[in-house]
C-alpha cells in the first residue's frame, strides 16, 4: 500500500501558525516544500487552488506524509468542508494530484482543490498564500 501524502497551500502550512496545522503535525510529518500546477485565489481570509493546464501556473505549498490517514483525512475533510454532510457542491474537493517536490521529484498527493467558480475572486499573483497580505 502506498503511503498517503498531502499537499497543503494555505492555513495548514507551517508558517500559518494555525490550530489545524498543529493537528496535521500530530498525524503527519513534513516532507518538503513543493509546487502544484494550478492557480491560487483569495477566497476570504483563506486561499483556494484550482488546477491549471498551464505549466507556468504554480501554487507554492508543502507536502506531508500522513501516518494515520484513517484519522487525519476525516478531520481535514471536516475542516475543508468536504463530504456528504456539507452542501453541494462542496467548497473543496479532495483529489489525488501530481505535485513537484523541491528536489525535482514528482509525487502523487492529496490536494484540496477549490470547487466553486473563481470569477470575482482575487488571483494571488505570488502563488504563495503565506506571503500574501490579508
Amino acid at each position: 500500500m502506498t503511503p498517503d501524502t498531502i499537499f497543503v497551500y494555505g492555513t495548514l502550512r507551517r508558517d500559518a501558525n494555525s490550530e489545524m496545522h498543529q493537528l496535521l503535525t500530530k498525524y503527519a510529518e513534513f516532507v518538503s516544500d513543493a509546487t502544484y500546477q494550478g492557480k491560487l485565489y483569495k477566497v476570504d481570509d483563506y486561499p483556494g487552488a484550482v488546477p491549471s493546464d498551464n505549466p507556468n501556473d504554480v501554487v507554492q505549498g508543502e507536502v506531508y506524509l500522513i501516518h494515520q490517514a484513517d484519522v487525519a483525512l476525516p478531520l481535514l475533510d471536516q475542516y475543508e468542508e468536504f463530504g456528504p454532510e456539507f452542501p453541494e457542491p462542496n467548497e473543496y474537493s479532495r483529489q489525488k494530484q501530481s505535485v513537484l517536490l523541491k528536489s525535482g521529484r514528482f509525487v502523487t498527493a492529496w490536494v484540496y482543490a477549490y470547487n466553486h467558480p473563481t470569477e470575482g475572486l482575487e488571483l494571488i499573483e505570488s502563488a504563495n498564500f503565506i506571503q500574501q497580505p490579508l
